[in-house]
């Protein structure tokens, strides 16, 4: 699909393909919901109910405070957060005091989270006082140049029954928050009227920093402007049919996450809709609650499917309310698509992006007829073509795949601090995916290899060369090189490969037990297999390519 955009193909989206994107910042946005949907619920959090005007004065008291402890527009501020109602306000709150927000992954161990607080210059982190969060926020506060952490109560954003409960039968997954000048409660922090006077933000500003690994493994900050992220938000709404006057959906994605960033929370509050949302993905809660809420969509990773239609419970529950579920992150099976659709009656609809793109680059229609194992057309106002994938200065020759690169409102601005990366993965205004493609007569875009070695489990990106860095640490390991296996529930693991250097005595199962604490929980590998030796080039670097040929992946 050349720029000069269908060439007589069918668009197949409800809207037209062209279309317009005035500046909006995320303030505006919100600012525009919270007044046009005041009482209307935007959250439902295991049954309680936070209205729009309640999370809009919220995040203008995060605003407040933000200043208030001495934080100026333009600072970091981190989000280290599950799916709680704090994530709404702090996210939002940040932007409307004019600084940019900070994703980080809850699964991070405390040397990744360090990492990026640094690289970022974060200032403040917000977490709760959660076991699985605390401990590694306050140990990343003590070793690293953040200044201040702030902690929110999971207990008291539950139903009271449910917060008196979670206080008493949940007291082991409560972490105790420190006595420390450099530490503030939430409450602490949204004590205040709200009422502060700052300029507004300028749409081309960066409203938010999201990590990702690129093409190299070597984290980096794609700076996501307001506009960029506003842009998405308003096409990702240009493709849905909007068939249903209820707008209720399934918040089981981690809004850390770009995917769901987009196509959870800043689409649905563009849209005024309300979010059933969950701390985490558990596949009986969740069936739990699509039976309580009656939501109409649902968007997920394939794994998250195939949880839900392997329990047992999946029988049992009425989804008559779903119509259109979205499915990302990773290739979406045909068994898995027609399986759920048989179930569940809904539509399951495959769509891609990455982070760079804000989230979103390009989906399956919803109410017409897509194409099984593609990735659908791009969203309105997004250019699409393939390049050549050995030069990428030429376009790819007619009829073969190429790499696949894009142009669109909603590309980022660039990475944080890094223009060597910007040089590598922009070729003029279109953004590099690193993925192989093909492109139909029809504008869908079929995803048939990859250039990139990261590697998508559930949804999440792995980097081989972090898992090797660890690797490397241990005595025993002379080489080490990981690579992507297929998994039937995660669509691929990251298994390590190592040589020991002489003399050492130490076995695989002894090296993943050592190894997997050691990195994420994404991270953590299928096993380390200990070999005589690993292949190599010519010149004698190490080759994944040809350890993937050499185990049929």
């Amino acid at each position: 699909m050349s720029d000069s955009i269908w060439n007589g193909a069918t668009y197949r989206h409800p809207h037209d393909w062209e279309q317009d994107f005035p500046p909006l910042t995320m303030p505006q946005m919100f600012a525009r919901s919270v007044r046009e949907n005041g009482d209307a619920p935007l959250v439902d959090f295991m049954g309680r109910k936070f209205s729009y005007d309640y999370l809009g004065s919220r995040a203008m008291q995060v605003a407040a405070g933000l200043i208030g402890l001495g934080l100026k527009p333009g600072d970091r501020v981190g989000l280290f957060l599950p799916n709680v109602p704090h994530y709404i306000a702090g996210y939002y709150g940040a932007m409307i005091a004019g600084m940019t927000v900070v994703n980080f992954s809850p699964l991070y161990s405390p040397a990744e989270l360090a990492h990026q607080v640094e690289d970022s210059g974060t200032k403040l982190l917000i977490t709760v006082d959660a076991k699985a969060l605390l401990p590694t926020a306050l140990k990343v506060l003590k070793d690293s140049s953040l200044e201040r952490l702030v902690v929110g109560s999971v207990a008291e954003a539950l139903p009271t029954a449910k917060g008196i409960a979670y206080r008493l039968l949940k007291r082991a997954d409560i972490a105790q928050i420190p006595k420390d000048k450099a530490v503030t409660r939430w409450s602490a922090l949204v004590d205040n009227d709200g009422q502060l006077d700052l300029p507004e933000a300028h749409p081309d500003e960066v409203a938010l920093l999201q990590y990702t690994g690129g093409t190299t493994g070597t984290p980096k900050g794609a700076m996501l402007t307001h506009q960029s992220l506003t842009a998405n938000a308003r096409q990702v709404q240009l493709i849905d049919p909007g068939l249903d006057p209820v707008d209720r959906i399934m918040g089981v994605l981690p809004l850390f996450h770009v995917f769901a960033n987009t196509c959870v929370l800043n689409r649905t509050v563009l849209r005024g809709g309300e979010i059933v949302m969950l701390p985490r993905f558990d596949a009986g809660d969740a069936l739990k609650a699509i039976q309580r809420t009656r939501p109409v969509s649902m968007p997920g990773v394939p794994t998250m499917y195939q949880a839900l239609l392997d329990h047992p419970a999946i029988e049992k529950t009425d989804f008559t309310s779903l119509k259109y579920c979205i499915s990302g992150g990773a290739p979406l099976t045909e068994t898995v698509k027609k399986r759920w659709e048989e179930l569940t009656g809904s539509t399951l609809i495959e769509g891609y992006g990455l982070t760079e793109s804000s989230g979103v680059v390009s989906s399956n229609p919803y109410a017409r007829e897509g194409k099984i194992g593609t990735i659908g057309q791009p969203l309105p106002g997004t250019r699409i073509k393939l390049l050549d994938k050995e030069d990428p200065s030429k376009p790819a020759p007619d009829g073969e795949p190429g790499e696949l690169v894009f142009a669109g409102p909603q590309v980022m601005k660039g990475y944080w601090n890094r223009p060597d990366a910007d040089a590598k993965v922009f070729s003029g205004e279109y953004l590099r995916t690193g993925d192989v493609a093909t492109i139909d007569a029809d504008g869908f875009v079929a995803i048939v290899d990859r250039l990139k070695d990261m590697i998508a489990v559930g949804g999440f990106k792995v980097f081989p060369s972090h898992i090797e860095d660890v690797l490397y640490t241990h005595e025993a390991v002379r080489d080490a090189l990981v690579i992507g296996v297929p998994d039937d529930y995660h669509g691929e693991l990251p298994k390590a490969f190592v040589t020991l250097n002489d003399g050492a005595d130490v076995d695989g199962e002894t090296l993943t037990a050592w190894l997997n604490p050691k990195v994420g929980k994404h991270e953590r590998v299928q096993a380390v297999v200990v070999r005589d030796e690993l292949p190599k080039t010519m010149i004698g670097k190490l080759d994944r390519k040809a350890l993937r040929t050499e185990e049929g992946v």
